[in-house]
């Protein structure tokens, strides 16, 4: 929940109080238990994070998606969001995270870290997702996003030649890809259907 809804320990803490639905998500009976507060919460994260567990759940999760049909990965969208994290070095160790790390997306720097995101094309489920630093590159981690099972593959133009990558080339099957263009390209385009098909632009 709390990853779904963007909240922070505190934010969390307030909202399972103030909803039935989140408290019965989470099996909380306000007669029977309080609810952990953010203190707990961030020990119970951190604790996740130390035994390496996340990925396991997370895979888990997937397998029974899979088991009821949920998850039919024939095919799979691939695309990077940027996390900001403060980049001020007013704390108590008096530097930025070491694990962050400034890139620039247009005209505007940003710093913090980039979730890879690989989700299900049909259900929309998240399949896999990546933590790496900012200005680590999309079409890096493609072939850790792909379980090597799907048809097509759906990405936006910051995956464009990611077919001559040897750890994509490598693969024994290759996927049907389908790869929006770069901007300056679909510009020149002449007005038509193939230019429609581009409403980013």
């Amino acid at each position: 929940m709390q990853q779904w809804y963007g909240l922070a320990d505190e934010a969390l803490e307030d909202a399972i109080y103030d909803s039935q639905a989140m408290r019965l998500f989470v099996g909380i009976d306000l007669s029977q238990e309080g609810v952990p507060d953010a203190t707990t919460l961030l020990k119970f994260r951190h604790l996740l994070e130390r035994h390496d567990l996340t990925a396991g759940l997370f895979a888990e999760v997937n397998a029974m998606l899979i088991e009821q049909k949920c998850l039919m990965k024939e095919g799979t969208i691939v695309d990077a969001t940027i996390n900001a994290a403060p980049s001020s070095t007013k704390n108590k160790s008096r530097q930025r995270d070491p694990e962050m790390h400034q890139t620039k997306k247009g005209n505007q720097w940003y710093f913090g870290m980039k979730a890879h995101v690989a989700v299900d094309a049909q259900s929309g489920l998240v399949q896999r997702v990546i933590g790496t630093a900012a200005h680590v590159s999309d079409i890096s981690q493609t072939h850790e996003l792909l379980h090597g099972q799907e048809q097509d593959v759906f990405a936006d133009a910051g995956y464009q030649g990611v077919q001559k990558r040897p750890e994509i080339r490598s693969r024994e099957t290759q996927p049907q890809r389908h790869i929006a263009a770069k901007r300056g390209k679909v510009r020149a385009m002449p007005e038509g259907q193939s230019k429609d098909c581009h409403p980013e632009v």
